[in-house]
């Protein structure tokens, strides 16, 4: 099932592939909801996708022009009820899992485990440094191309994004306080690649010490998003596995 419909102030894409629990899946910033296509060729048994283009991204609108993890995180939980799923499992990505820890805190009763990749509970420098030197200038026509493919919008939805991607240097969003974080009852494994250029271990032993029963997997040698091409079969196994654990 494919569809666009309004959901808060946006109008929101979603797809819905499977039949089973209801298993939310968040794509990175700049990304959009067919980019799970490449982990999931088939919903995997006994689980019904839900993959939500984030606002601005994709099929799905951004009226105002920011982008906000705290606002996507909301639209989020407006499409669980939008769909009457009151509780679901989930993975987010980079960005997604930004948003996802949102869900998490906020919403902590829609969650019943949750798979946090390559995402963090706020911006350390080294992430912020990466952010100031994202700029479209610094794209090649490979990433333009691949860019345009994802979103229908052309050039302006993407210069958009590459602007908010830019902006995010010196935003405090995300920002989650210790409260925020122990409050989280989702079961929660945080994937990792330890040469992931936006976060250092320390942020992501952090991260895990927060959530209350946390789980860290590092993947040696691996870095930012380690779930596509060669990675995506042992993420698979090791993902679905702790998801279907009751």
């Amino acid at each position: 099932m494919d569809s666009l419909e309004p959901v808060s102030d946006v109008e929101l894409h979603w797809e819905v592939r499977g039949e089973g629990e209801p298993l939310l899946l968040l794509h990175g910033f700049m990304g959009c909801a067919a980019n799970w296509r490449l982990v999931f060729p088939e919903p995997p048994a006994g689980f019904r996708l839900v993959a939500p283009d984030l606002r601005g991204h994709g099929r799905s609108t951004n009226p105002s022009g920011t982008f906000s993890f705290r606002a996507a995180g909301l639209d989020v939980v407006a499409l669980l009820d939008r769909l009457e799923i009151d509780r679901a499992k989930a993975i987010g990505l980079s960005g997604g899992a930004q948003v996802l820890l949102q869900v998490a805190a906020a919403a902590p009763s829609r969650l019943g485990a949750m798979v946090v990749v390559s995402g963090a509970h706020y911006f350390p420098e080294q992430a912020r440094a990466i952010m100031r030197r994202t700029t479209p200038e610094s794209a090649s026509e490979d990433v333009w191309r691949q860019m345009r493919s994802f979103h229908p919008g052309g050039d302006a939805q993407i210069l958009a994004l590459w602007r908010q991607a830019h902006d995010f240097a010196d935003a405090d969003d995300p920002h989650f306080t210790p409260a925020q974080l122990a409050g989280i009852r989702a079961r929660t494994l945080i994937v990792h690649g330890d040469a992931d250029p936006f976060y250092p271990m320390d942020v992501m032993e952090e991260l895990r010490a927060s959530i209350p029963g946390a789980q860290l997997w590092v993947r040696p040698g691996a870095g930012h998003g380690p779930i596509f091409g060669p990675q995506a079969a042992p993420f698979l196994d090791r993902a679905l596995a702790f998801l279907r654990q009751r």
